[in-house]
């Protein structure tokens, strides 16, 4: 429980920055601080402070608490000195200014004018009167430091020697009278001063008097302990009877919350009675003070295994297990609650009465074996988890791993530690036994508060389908997880002066050469870094959607406007932020020239697609939206980025290509400026054909499309004697380029019926094939051939021309995509 409390403390001093005295400083360490904080170090109350800390160390014969008492004293003193270094800041860095302007002195043996050296030599003694302060707070903050540094070390080893020390062996029956006679001195104590005050006729009337609301109170408290935890437990499964939505499980979470307080409630309403009965005496007292806390860790710890091991398995289970596990695990954790609460009831009735440490081994012995028998079959319950989620695909394999270490280590606890108590070393197994179940109860509230933050954000976004794949819970989980790790430092053993030092050391930062880095210097880095970033993104968006569509600026130049205004933006809210943060980059320019060879090097291919990034969004070759052939590739430019730019093909796919590919290669841009283009439909007829009348009909087909331009007008091209047809062309220049594949087949179709209309006939191929020595194909048949036989049958390819294809995806269904100057195949 002390730990627990200093948890607590703990908590509020790193959230609200609390004095050092809540720490445990006193009253007049904390009082002498504030004044040496507004006033400056009083260095004589200091060196009798220093020389007193002095003489205990050097006799190490001060009690544990008061060597935490003389650190707590030292820290304050420590930090007065810390702060004390930067006395006359502003006069230094002037003063350093002034001679900065004068100049380095003549190394040459010249003389220097006399105005400016009488000048310097005031400069240089002011400087150093004003550094003399600082140089004083720096020797006693050393001072202060080294003599924290030398407490730490000899508490630890009184900390080791105590965890290490063999005491009296609870098997040892020479010891075990020793535990009886406590237990029953207690116990007598308690009942004497039952019978004293009944013996005292006052007392007793006085009994009597309030006999009624004595019953009254201790019959309310037993049934509220006795029935309190069912009665919320039937209102909880009401409340989830009708859904599993999340708004429900928090409300059934938060109503459970009685499971504690209900019994508690009844607890304290029992103690009360035995209070205002008059019979409770000053180890009565003692005992009910005792047993407060603990039966508060044994509700606690029941609520918790309760959360861990649900009865319902209609919400998402925390652990794969099935409902006769989930009681054992509900049995398990609830034992070990009580385990606990045993413990700390134990502890403090041993501080009570002043029990021998045999007496208290033996009386703790069986609760450590106890313990270990649960913490065992807990394991086994993990391992069964571990083995069912190896199998699922739902649960993460890292966390099953993590899973499966604390089940073995929960089994190596459970061997060890009442074997250590068996053997003597019992502060050792108590030192163990005792945080792990702690840490058990702890990791128990994270797995819960983690289930919080999931059904929260599952209620925040209106994600139904759960929160396993979002990153924001598990950051937050992970978030919490990390907050708790002070907690679990505190349960092993690890004091609070540990963590502060660590807090401290923290927040003061390390020092690199002149420059030192600190978390506000971080957090000043990341808090402007991202308003910088934040009014960038307006700017961006105002741009974007407000400014830019009201003026006659095409897409490409407004998204190139854009793209440079992030880029600049981005750029000025880093070096405002690093400014701000006092960061001095002149000192990084040694470091930065030695790399900038290597990262030159390796970041080469990033530097040049940046580059060309830059290039293309001030000449603007290509544009968003724009039809480009880069490297035989067709597709429709998507984004342009920093370092490469997105074009989506034709069958909607998306390409990636370095922005340096179209700095230094060859890109058709079919689209640049306006969307004319030409299209080209050849077509073939048999021989004898009367040309002119294709001529004629070819050029109605081309004029009569609504999508061709009648300036230029479109016209015929007879190419060609071909193989085995006439060839011709229509060449026309079409309104929208990206439409050209639509066009070719809709001419396509009208040329297929006007030929058919007016009888013209588009001709396949036909070959001639000649056998020499037929024979040799059915040799071994015995069917004599004659030495010469020829065929005629036709050719089974549709054609021996292959037209020039500037585009092997056709199959843009809808239109919106085409080859610019392409020519389709016709036969």
């Amino acid at each position: 429980m002390r730990r627990l409390i200093r948890c607590l403390l703990l908590l509020l001093y790193v959230t609200l920055g609390a004095a050092p005295a809540l720490l445990g400083s006193s009253f007049e360490g904390g009082a002498a601080w504030a004044q040496q904080r507004a006033q400056g170090p009083d260095y004589e109350r200091w060196e009798l402070i220093a020389s007193r800390a002095e003489d205990a160390i050097d006799a190490s014969r001060a009690s544990t608490a008061a060597l935490e008492e003389m650190r707590d004293q030292l820290a304050d003193w420590r930090d007065i000195f810390f702060s004390a270094q930067n006395l006359n800041a502003d006069a230094i860095a002037t003063a350093r200014a002034q001679l900065q302007a004068l100049g380095p002195p003549p190394e040459d043996g010249t003389s220097e004018d006399s105005e400016i050296a009488e000048q310097r030599e005031r400069l240089n003694e002011e400087l150093a009167r004003l550094r003399a302060p600082r140089q004083r707070a720096e020797i006693a903050y050393g001072r202060a430091d080294g003599m924290i540094q030398a407490i730490d070390r000899i508490i630890r080893e009184r900390q080791t020697e105590e965890f290490l020390e063999l005491g009296p062996s609870p098997l040892n029956p020479e010891h075990w009278p020793d535990g009886i006679s406590a237990l029953v001195t207690a116990f007598e104590g308690v009942r004497q001063e039952v019978a004293r005050s009944l013996a005292s006729e006052t007392q007793y009337t006085e009994t009597r008097q309030k006999l009624p609301i004595t019953v009254l109170l201790a019959i309310i408290g037993v049934i509220l302990m006795v029935r309190g935890r069912y009665w919320v437990e039937l209102l909880v499964r009401m409340i989830m009877a009708r859904d599993t939505l999340s708004v429900r499980w928090i409300v059934t979470l938060a109503v459970s919350a009685g499971e504690i307080i209900v019994p508690f409630i009844g607890f304290i309403a029992f103690s009360e009675a035995l209070y205002i009965s008059g019979l409770v005496g000053l180890k009565g007292d003692l005992i009910l003070k005792a047993l407060t806390p603990s039966v508060l860790i044994f509700l606690v710890a029941r609520w918790l295994a309760l959360r861990c091991f649900p009865r319902s398995d209609k919400l998402r289970l925390p652990l794969i297990l099935d409902a006769p596990d989930r009681k054992a695990g509900r049995l398990y954790g609830g034992a070990l609650g009580f385990v606990i609460a045993v413990f700390y009831f134990i502890k403090r009735a041993a501080e009570f009465d002043n029990w021998s440490v045999e007496a208290s081994n033996v009386i703790l012995f069986p609760v450590i074996v106890l313990a270990g028998l649960l913490l065992a079959r807990l394991a086994r319950i993990l391992v069964k988890h571990s083995d069912a989620a190896a199998q699922s695909e739902d649960y993460d394999t890292y966390r099953n791993r993590l899973t499966r270490l604390l089940a073995r280590v929960l089994y190596i606890l459970a061997i060890v530690s009442p074997l250590l108590a068996a053997i003597g070393y019992f502060k050792a197994a108590v030192s163990m036994m005792l945080p792990s179940l702690l840490s058990l109860l702890l990791l128990a509230a994270l797995l819960v508060i983690q289930r919080i933050i999931a059904e929260i954000y599952v209620l925040l976004t209106r994600h139904r389908g759960g929160t396993s794949d979002e990153l924001a819970p598990v950051l937050m989980g992970f978030g919490i997880v990390i907050l708790s790790v002070p907690l679990f430092a505190l349960i092993w053993g690890a004091r609070v002066a540990d963590l502060s030092e660590m807090w401290s050391k923290f927040t003061r930062g390390f020092t690199i050469g002149d420059f030192t880095l600190s978390p506000t210097i971080f957090l000043t880095l990341g808090i402007v870094f991202t308003m910088g970033y934040v009014l960038t993104r307006l700017l961006q968006g105002t741009l974007r959607n407000t400014v830019l569509p009201k003026t006659k600026m095409d897409p490409g130049g407004a998204n190139a406007l854009v793209s440079g205004i992030g880029y600049v933006g981005i750029f000025l809210a880093a070096i405002i932020a690093i400014t701000a943060a006092g960061i001095d980059l002149s000192s990084l320019a040694i470091v930065a020239g030695a790399l900038s060879v290597g990262i030159g090097f390796g970041l080469q291919n990033i530097v040049s697609n940046f580059v060309s990034g830059i290039i293309l969004l001030i000449e603007r070759p290509i544009s968003q939206g724009d039809w480009i052939e880069v490297g035989g590739l067709h597709g429709t430019v998507k984004e342009i980025s920093v370092r490469s730019t997105r074009i989506e093909t034709f069958d909607r796919s998306d390409l990636i290509i370095p922005n340096a590919d179209f700095v230094s290669g060859t890109v058709t841009n079919y689209t640049r400026g306006n969307t004319v283009g030409r299209v080209i439909v050849p077509v073939g007829v048999a021989y004898g054909t009367d040309t002119r009348k294709v001529e004629k009909i070819l050029l109605e087909v081309g004029e009569g499309h609504p999508m061709v331009l009648a300036n230029p007008a479109p016209y015929v091209v007879f190419r060609r004697f071909g193989a085995d047809s006439l060839d011709f062309e229509i060449r026309a220049i079409l309104r929208d380029v990206n439409w050209i594949l639509r066009v070719q087949s809709e001419m396509n179709h009208e040329i297929a019926r006007r030929f058919a209309e007016e009888g013209i006939e588009i001709p396949f191929a036909q070959r001639d094939i000649w056998l020499r020595n037929p024979e040799a194909l059915t040799q071994g048949r015995g069917e004599p051939r004659g030495d010469e036989i020829s065929e005629r049958a036709p050719d089974e390819a549709a054609s021996d021309r292959t037209a020039p294809a500037q585009l092997t995806d056709e199959d843009a269904a809808d239109g919106s995509m085409a080859p610019g100057d392409g020519e389709g195949d016709s036969r």
